[in-house]
């Protein structure tokens, strides 16, 4: 019998397990944070359940599933707040204690409550955030009101959403945005963000871009093309599975601090057959093996 440490809060004692990773986080946000329906709280709950089997890994689970509201940033930031609050307290042990975070969550607006504290801790890193969105609106330029596409103009502080503004904008790097709203876009001209668009060298640009920093990834299902996963927003253009295994074999020469992979529906519909997230899992396996490197 072995003890065996599975950071930052769970002790079992068990027989060895080769594939437990005793520095590695899972962490499940599955509350609701600016959802249009229900299904990403399901769809956190199936890829944090494939990445505990598939790394050995016991999550912690923040928040449980509620109807979604449907409504605006102010509704729905209140509503998500005391989820959001758990979220940040979690990631802050989690960081305190050296670990490496993996996270499967529901929204994108989760990222509120992550990226701060991040910052915080390792303000050398850089955030790699994969979405077919800059989600750099604030509450006075948006048009749709929709709390995901203001996540990162909170998190650099160009609004306050009583999360922490503590990402300097110079470390965030953009990855497959091609649905991007004047002031962004406006961002992106002046070189306040840098924007690795989709195209043939787009893996090449990311290296450099990334620049051998450290790196915390973000993961939005829709920079993919429509029709690979289930998830809320589709625009054609994106990225295919091999794309996104070639960007994680790049990001992974760098240090991971962290991953974390939001907007996979669990399925195409409302009460339509569930959708298993292991391809897209199996994409992503470059960032994994490199947190298993780094822990």
């Amino acid at each position: 019998m072995n003890k065996i440490v599975v950071c930052p809060y769970h002790f079992k004692t068990t027989l060895m397990r080769k594939t437990l990773n005793k520095k590695i986080a899972l962490t499940i946000f599955q509350a609701r944070a600016g959802d249009h329906n229900d299904l990403a709280m399901s769809g956190a709950a199936s890829i944090g359940a494939m990445l505990s089997k598939r790394l050995g890994l016991i999550p912690n689970t923040i928040g449980k599933p509620e109807p979604a509201l449907n409504s605006n940033w102010k509704v729905e930031l209140d509503a998500a707040m005391p989820a959001l609050r758990a979220m940040a307290e979690r990631y802050e042990t989690i960081l305190e204690q050296g670990c490496a975070l993996l996270t499967a969550s529901s929204r994108c607006a989760a990222s509120l409550s992550t990226l701060p504290v991040v910052a915080r801790h390792r303000p050398d890193a850089c955030v790699v955030w994969f979405d077919a969105h800059a989600d750099f609106n604030t509450p006075e330029n948006t048009i749709t009101g929709y709390l995901g596409g203001l996540a990162l103009a909170g998190t650099v502080g160009l609004w306050d959403s009583g999360l922490g503004g503590d990402l300097n904008i110079s470390n965030v790097v953009l990855v497959g945005a091609r649905d991007i709203d004047p002031p962004e876009q406006a961002l992106i001209d002046a070189g306040t963000v840098r924007l690795v668009p989709p195209g043939a060298d787009f893996v090449d640009r990311l290296r450099e871009v990334v620049a051998g920093r450290p790196v915390y990834v973000h993961l939005d299902c829709d920079v993919l093309n429509p029709g690979i996963v289930p998830t809320d927003y589709q625009h054609e253009g994106g990225l295919s599975l091999a794309d996104l295994h070639t960007a994680c074999i790049v990001i992974a020469e760098s240090e991971l601090v962290g991953v974390e992979i939001a907007e996979f529906q669990n399925a195409w519909e409302d009460g339509g057959e569930p959708v298993s997230p292991a391809h897209l899992l199996d994409a992503l396996q470059p960032l994994f093996d490199g947190l298993k490197r780094n822990s």
